[in-house]
């Protein structure tokens, strides 16, 4: 049985093994069978896979400063805790927020108060270490905004200082050029409750200062948020712009607002429409942590509906072993499922294994028939379609899940081919609307690109505006290119343009969604290779040489979240699994399976495989926000590897058919068609 595209063509089967003679060398094949075994191990009842998204410390050491303000703090959660945070610290006393990254004032300075709440001495070595570093970062006035309001919240930071969120963004129409809408998905949902805890301000001292973490001592000249040199800039404009809203605020709290209380009841009513079909809200953690000060700031009793859902929502976000808590930032399995299920057909697992079409049908159920707040900045027409990130969350799909989702379902069939068939046209089609003026397609919106919200006093966590970027636009492609859209096809013409104008001199791409110039290439040249382009033109050239300049000796490859902030870092962090398999399947785009790299780069797969099929990967290969936020996907390190060595598989079978290189040297053991 073959899977069919909506229109009713045959999709293109997965490769299938049959034996040819095998050397004495690498056994490629065993090694995929050893990951499909261990892939199908993971697999849950229910059919999806989900592996952990592990973070920095932030995420617990913000949990346990809220069970201070909250008043909630329970002993044994709290031990687990302060062991968390001790085995993240680095040598040097500081904590950073990716792994072999530097140390980061918000996290060191995160963790150093919750220990220190939790009763850790200052004189303790690890905390005296912890505040010299933090102090060399500069200290709590080098934080942002976001870390100084839950300082705040707890009387260590003076609200005056906080830039201020007015909640009455939410009564501003789209007309505006500046509006609510024109942020990122992300931002609005930690937004829209941090605008209500402003407005109350509801702190709670908790008996400790952190008055040894500034450089000259508390003074509250350190305090002020520094204005752009000179008079005339946004920046400048913002800042005079927040002080004429503190002194709106000042009124607002004695009644005397002619907008406030509209404003309050309108952020508390979007934040608990967004509960329903959620995750929490829009099911990332400071979205949830947020809504739940704030329903407690506004009155919620603690066994109110509204309170249970968030506090579920949390705990399931929540990992505690007997020594030790974790918390995930959000939950993968809808991508993950995708990827997964795409490596396992792809390197040949039946089409009709069971486990595979589990998958797909569960993955079909998640499908989003509901229009969400995409809405706003694509008010086009289409059908509601589209696929998530996580279990539920609604009012957000996003294209990039979308994208991954169509590539599974063309792969895999069903017992209901004609639900499938309807899904994925339906989900092509949404996803196709979201193109943007300059030719690429971002995550969550449409145009979400105006760079003035970039200059609000609160936007330092980087993460105002959903940008399109190269590796999204790609894997578009890549989802075109199985449709057998024409190189001459309006959009297909603008997305190539785009990425023309986005590659570096060098030849790479820069990767918003993952780390980074290995990953961003590597979506390019998967998405331009399967679309029909001649792989071999110049520019494309350029990126193949760029990803042999930097293969290292070990045959490997690697990058660290260090080539956000200095891009002189490209290609040179220790090798990892799933970068290295982002490598590979960059260069099987070029053809030759007996290039030399790609042969060393398979070879660094298959040696590094450990013996129950999996890989071991240290190293923070995803990005939430650069230069703020990353994230490691534990699936990544079972998942792209298979489905490198499967991409390379297919290499060696067209090869041996169509005879288009010379026959392999090497004593690399592969089955192949």
């Amino acid at each position: 049985m073959s899977a069919t595209s909506p229109e009713g063509r045959q999709l293109q089967p997965a490769c299938q093994s049959a034996p040819l003679p095998a050397g004495p060398g690498i056994d490629v094949d065993r090694a995929v069978e050893r990951a499909q075994e261990n892939l199908l191990r993971l697999q849950h009842p229910e059919g999806y896979w989900v592996g952990e998204l592990i973070v920095d410390a932030t995420l617990v050491a913000d949990m346990a400063v809220f069970h201070h303000w909250n008043h909630s703090v329970d002993p044994a959660w709290e031990r687990k805790a302060i062991n968390h945070l001790f085995r993240q610290q680095l040598p040097d006393g500081g904590w950073n927020i990716y792994h072999g990254g530097p140390p980061e004032v918000n996290a060191t300075v995160k963790a150093y108060l919750a220990l220190k709440l939790a009763g850790v001495p200052v004189t303790d070595p690890r905390m005296l270490k912890a505040r010299e570093v933090a102090l060399s970062l500069g200290g709590v006035p080098r934080m942002n905004t976001f870390s100084k309001l839950y300082l705040a919240l707890v009387g260590l930071f003076p609200w005056k200082y906080v830039p201020t969120i007015p909640c009455e963004v939410l009564l501003i129409g789209k007309w505006f050029h500046v509006n609510f809408w024109e942020m990122s998905n992300w931002s609005r949902a930690m937004l829209v409750p941090l605008a209500i805890i402003n407005h109350f301000k509801p702190t709670r001292q908790v008996g400790a200062t952190i008055h040894e973490l500034y450089r000259e001592g508390y003074h509250e000249r350190d305090l002020r948020l520094p204005r752009d040199p000179g008079m005339l800039s946004w920046r400048n404009f913002f800042l005079a712009l927040d002080k004429l809203h503190k002194f709106a605020e000042h009124w607002a709290r004695l009644g005397i607002h002619p907008f406030r209380r509209r404003a309050l009841k309108k952020a508390e009513q979007w934040m608990l429409e967004r509960f329903e079909g959620s995750d929490g809200l829009a099911a990332i953690f400071p979205g949830m942590l947020y809504s739940r000060i704030v329903l407690e700031v506004l009155g919620y009793a603690p066994d109110s509906p509204e309170v249970r859902q968030v506090e579920a929502q949390l705990a399931m976000h929540t990992h505690e072993t007997e020594d030790e808590v974790r918390i995930e930032p959000c939950l993968s399995p809808v991508w993950d499922t995708a990827i997964v299920a795409i490596a396992l057909r792809e390197s040949g697992l039946a089409e009709d294994h069971p486990a595979l079409k589990q998958s797909v049908e569960w993955v079909i159920g998640k499908e989003i028939r509901f229009r969400g707040d995409w809405i706003h900045k694509n008010p086009t027409g289409v059908e509601p379609s589209g696929w998530v990130f996580e279990f539920e969350n609604k009012w957000n799909p996003d294209v990039d899940d979308t994208a991954m989702v169509l590539l599974a379902l063309r792969l895999v069939p069903t017992d209901d081919p004609a639900a499938r068939d309807a899904a994925y046209r339906r989900g092509l089609n949404w996803m196709l609307t979201f193109q943007c003026k300059d030719g690429g397609w971002a995550a969550f919106d449409k145009d979400c690109t105006k760079n003035i919200l970039e200059k609000v006093p609160f936007a330092d966590h980087n993460a105002m505006l959903d940008p399109e970027c190269a590796d999204i636009t790609a894997r578009i492609l890549e989802v075109l290119g199985h449709e057998k859209y024409p190189h001459d096809h309006p959009q297909v013409v603008r997305a190539l343009e785009y990425l023309r104008q986005q590659q570096e001199p060098d030849g790479t791409w820069y990767g918003r969604w993952g780390v980074n110039y290995i990953y961003g290439t590597w979506q390019v040249l998967r998405g331009l290779q399967t679309l029909g382009l001649d792989m071999h033109q110049d520019w494309l050239l350029k990126a193949r040489d760029w990803y042999e300049s930097v293969q290292h000796p070990d045959g490997g490859w690697g990058e660290r979240g260090n080539t956000y902030d200095d891009p002189v870092f490209k290609g040179q962090g220790p090798s990892t699994a799933s970068q290295s398999a982002w490598a590979v399947m960059g260069l099987c785009t070029f053809g030759d399976p007996d290039r030399p790299s790609l042969r060393r780069g398979i070879e660094y797969l298959v040696n590094t495989q450990n013996e129950d099929g999996s890989w071991t990967e240290e190293e923070t290969t995803g990005t939430g926000f650069p230069k703020v936020f990353y994230l490691k996907y534990d699936m990544y390190r079972n998942a792209w590897p298979l489905l490198a060595l499967a991409t390379y598989r297919h290499l060696v079978h067209r090869v041996n058919v169509n005879g288009s290189v010379r026959h392999l040297r090497s004593p690399l053991s592969i089955r192949v068609a």
